[in-house]
C-alpha cells in the first residue's frame, strides 16, 4: 500500500508538471469535493447524486449498467411514492444503477401484493388446496391411500399461516431496501410540482426524478354497503375471520374465482353474481368453458349472469342474513332478492391516486388513472397530453395492466429511461395467472382477438392444442384435466397468445411468455428439449402440434 501511495505521488507530480493535464487535475478535485459533500450527508461509500443526462458507456457491460450523470442539488436522484412490488422493483434497480434513492412507504411496505393480495391469498389457496385434495376419497383411493375420518382444518391456523407468510415476505422486502441503501421514509407523500414531494406531515423533499407507484384499492359499486364483517372486499376476506356457510361473490374475475376455490374447499356454498352475460370474462372463451366444468360445475357453484347487485345490505353474523337485491344489467328491472350469510365484493380495483394532488398540478386523471406514455412518463392528459418533466407512474395507478409483476417491470423500465437508455415494456408478452385448483394462465391475445388481428392484418391464424391427459407426470398426479392452447401467425410462426388450464399452469406459461417476448418462432421452439417426465412436455406438445410434428 505504501509503495502504491508513493507511486501515486510521483504520478501526481508528473501530472501537475504539464499545463495540458491541469484541467484533468481540477476535474479530479471537483469529483473529490462531490464525494466529500455526499459523505458528509451520511452516504459514505455510496454513489453521489447525479441527474440522468448522458448515456452509460458502451465499452463494457459493467460500464453500461450504471448511470453516467451530472451533478445536481436535489435531495435524491430518484424518489418513489409507494412501496408495493412496483416501487420496490424500481428502488432496487435504481440502486443497481448507482442512484441515490428514497422510497415513501406510508407505513405500508409491500403494498397490496404482499399485505392484502398475491401473498396472503396464495397462502390461503395452498392450505385450502391441501384440504380439498385430502378430502377427495376417490382421488386418494386411486393411489392406494385412505384417510379415515376425512380431513379437518383449523380456521385460525389457516389464517395464521397467511399472516406469518405476509410477515416473512414483508420483512425480506424491507431488509433488501435497507441492505441496498435505499432511504425508507414511512410517510404519505403527494406531488408538489416539478422535482418536489410534500408529505402529509408537511415535510418537503426534492428529487431529480419522481416515480409514482401508489397501487390500487378495491372498487365497491354504488348501492353496496361494506361493513367488513358480512359484506367485505378481498382486503377483509384475506383475514379469514370466519368461513360462511353460504357466500355470494359479486364478480367472477380472478379475485372472485380464487376465493370461490378457498371457500368451497373449506365447505362453503357459493353463488356468483356477474353483470356480464358470460362468466369469467377475463378468460379465453374455450378456456372459460373448461374452467366452468372444472372449477364451478364440479363444486356445485351456481351463478347469475347479466345482473347487477343493485343493493347489498349487511347482516349480523349468525343472526341476520345479508340481503342482495339484483336487477337486470340491461333493463334495470328487478330480478330477485338473495339472502346469504356473507357477500364478497370482487368487482375489480381502482387506482389509489386521490391523495397525490396531481390534478392541482395540471394532470387530468380518467377515473383516477394516471395517463402515461410507453416509457412510463406522466402526461398531462390521456389524449394529446404533454409529458410532465421528471415524473413517472408505474403499476396499477397507470391502468395499463393490473399485475404485480407488470408493476415491477414498469419500475425497472422507468429507471432505465431515467438513466437515458430508452426502454419500453412489452405488455402483450407479460403472463397472468389465476391460482385456482387447477390453475389458469395466459399470455398475449385470446382467440377472438387473435382472429380479429389476423383479419385486420391479412394473415392466417394458427392454433394448436395439447392435453394434460397425454402427459405422464399429470397422470401420475391424477391430474389429467386441462389443455395448453397456442395461437400463432402461420406465416411468420410468431406466437400471438397462449392459454393454459391445468396443473401448475402458472409456472408453465412463463416459458411461452418469454419465448413470445424474445420473438422465438414456434418452429425453433418445437426443436427444444423438455425434461421427461415433466408437465413442461404439455407445452412441448403444443409447439410440435403447431408445426405438424408428433409429440405422441
Amino acid at each position: 500500500a505504501r509503495s502504491t501511495i508513493f507511486s501515486l505521488r510521483l504520478d501526481a507530480k508528473r501530472v501537475f508538471s504539464t499545463t495540458t493535464t491541469m484541467a484533468a487535475a481540477w476535474a479530479s478535485v471537483v469529483v473529490v469535493l462531490a464525494v466529500l459533500r455526499h459523505s458528509a450527508s451520511g452516504l459514505v461509500g455510496r454513489p453521489p447524486a447525479f441527474s440522468q443526462h448522458g448515456r452509460g458507456s458502451r465499452r463494457t457491460p459493467a460500464a453500461r449498467s450504471r448511470c453516467v450523470v451530472s451533478m445536481h442539488d436535489y435531495d435524491y436522484d430518484v424518489a418513489i411514492v409507494g412501496c408495493g412490488v412496483g416501487g420496490h422493483g424500481a428502488a432496487l434497480h435504481a440502486r443497481a444503477m448507482g442512484l441515490k434513492t428514497a422510497i415513501f412507504t406510508a407505513g405500508d411496505a409491500g403494498g397490496t401484493c404482499v399485505n392484502r393480495g398475491c401473498v396472503p391469498s396464495k397462502a390461503l389457496l395452498a392450505a385450502a388446496g391441501r384440504v380439498r385434495e385430502m378430502s377427495d376419497e376417490a382421488h386418494l383411493a386411486s393411489m392406494g391411500i385412505s384417510l379415515p375420518g376425512g380431513a379437518t382444518y383449523d380456521r385460525e391456523g389457516v389464517a395464521a399461516h397467511a399472516k406469518q407468510l405476509v410477515s416473512k415476505v414483508r420483512g425480506g422486502l424491507e431488509g433488501s431496501l435497507d441492505r441496498l441503501g435505499v432511504e425508507v421514509i414511512p410517510q404519505l407523500a403527494a406531488y408538489g410540482g416539478e422535482h418536489t414531494l410534500v408529505t402529509k406531515e408537511g415535510d418537503t423533499y426534492t428529487a431529480q426524478d419522481i416515480i409514482l407507484a401508489p397501487g390500487s384499492v378495491p372498487f365497491v359499486p354504488p348501492g353496496v354497503e361494506v361493513d367488513g364483517s358480512t359484506v367485505y372486499t378481498s382486503d377483509e376476506a384475506l383475514d379469514l375471520e370466519h368461513v360462511p356457510e353460504y357466500v355470494a361473490i359479486i364478480g367472477s374475475g380472478i379475485i372472485g374465482l380464487e376465493f370461490a376455490d378457498v371457500y368451497t374447499a373449506l365447505g362453503s356454498e357459493v353463488t356468483f353474481i356477474e353483470a356480464l352475460d358470460t362468466l369469467m370474462p377475463a378468460f379465453d372463451r374455450e378456456i372459460a368453458r373448461v374452467a366452468d366444468r372444472l372449477l364451478l360445475q364440479s363444486r356445485g357453484i351456481d351463478y347469475r349472469t347479466g345482473v347487477f347487485a343493485a343493493k347489498v345490505a349487511p347482516g349480523v353474523r349468525d343472526e341476520r342474513p345479508v340481503v342482495i337485491q339484483t336487477i337486470d344489467a340491461k333493463t334495470k328491472e328487478p330480478v330477485e332478492t338473495l339472502e346469504v350469510d356473507a357477500c364478497l365484493v370482487a368487482t375489480g380495483r381502482v387506482a389509489n391516486t386521490k391523495s397525490l394532488n396531481l390534478e392541482e398540478h395540471g394532470i387530468t386523471l380518467a377515473r383516477g388513472v394516471v395517463p402515461v406514455d410507453e416509457r412510463m412518463r406522466v402526461l398531462t392528459a390521456k389524449e394529446d397530453g404533454e409529458v410532465v418533466p421528471h415524473l413517472y407512474c408505474i403499476g396499477d395507478a397507470n391502468g395499463i395492466q393490473m399485475l404485480a409483476h407488470t408493476a415491477s417491470a414498469q419500475g425497472i423500465s422507468a429507471i432505465e429511461n431515467i438513466c437515458g437508455r430508452e426502454h419500453v415494456v412489452d405488455h402483450e408478452s407479460i403472463p397472468g395467472a389465476c391460482f385456482t385448483h387447477p390453475e389458469v394462465a395466459s399470455v398475449g391475445l385470446d382467440e377472438d382477438k387473435a382472429k380479429a388481428r389476423a383479419a385486420d392484418e391479412g394473415f392466417e391464424l394458427g392454433k394448436a392444442v395439447s392435453h394434460f391427459r397425454a402427459n405422464s407426470k399429470a397422470l401420475a398426479e391424477g391430474e389429467g384435466d386441462g389443455i395448453v392452447k397456442l395461437l400463432f401467425n402461420k406465416e411468420t410462426e410468431q406466437i400471438l397468445g397462449a392459454h393454459i388450464i391445468g396443473l401448475h399452469a402458472a409456472d408453465l406459461i412463463t416459458e411461452i411468455a418469454n419465448a413470445k417476448q424474445a420473438g422465438t418462432s414456434i418452429r425453433d421452439l418445437a426443436f427444444t428439449v423438455h425434461t421427461h417426465p415433466t408437465l413442461s412436455e404439455v407445452v412441448d406438445g403444443a409447439f410440435k402440434e403447431a408445426v405438424g410434428m408428433n409429440a405422441h
